[in-house]
């Protein structure tokens, strides 16, 4: 929790964080929950699916082959593999998705995207697509649009260490 203390009082103690940066944390937190939950009811109203299974079937779908590896997959979803196993498991119970073992690596296994995932892909993107649109995009004029990209882009690079034994989901 962020409190108002904003003069460190020690060497130990934490730099607190100033009120604008309370600010802009908690409507950060505040937006992004929001805007999470209001995806995720979409695509499960109009897909039967939640917004991580719906961005894991665009990835298969813009791969070559409608096809990834399944570590490429976790780490381009930003989750455990442990995560996506279970995911893949309920988007093959759909028939969206199917496991083929690799050539190449007897321990490896690609996640494809069957025919009827791509069918469901193709159905609820329109919807998906307005609501991305309309809760977000709509909002902001061209220049924020373009400042909140840099601004994330900014975070992401920041909290994804190239260096070996970084801590990030996918190697988990």
């Amino acid at each position: 929790m962020e409190y108002m203390n904003t003069a460190p009082t020690s060497a130990e103690e934490p730099l607190w964080l100033t009120e604008e940066e309370q600010r802009v944390w908690r409507s950060y937190m505040h937006a992004t929950t929001l805007l999470e939950d209001h995806l995720d009811r979409q695509l499960q109203r109009d897909a039967g699916m939640p917004h991580i299974y719906y961005g894991l079937l665009v990835k298969l779908a813009e791969s070559p082959q409608q096809r990834l590896r399944m570590t490429e997959l976790a780490m381009h979803a930003k989750i455990t593999r442990s995560r996506l196993s279970h995911a893949i498991a309920r988007l093959e119970k759909n028939g969206w998705v199917r496991r083929e073992d690799c050539p190449d690596d007897r321990r490896g296994q690609f996640a494809v995207l069957t025919d009827q995932g791509r069918r469901t892909l193709e159905q609820s993107a329109p919807g998906h697509v307005a609501l991305v649109r309309s809760a977000l995009f709509d909002r902001l004029t061209p220049e924020q649009q373009k400042s909140l990209g840099e601004i994330m882009q900014i975070v992401a690079e920041g909290l994804q260490p190239n260096e070996a034994g970084a801590d990030l989901p996918w190697l988990r």
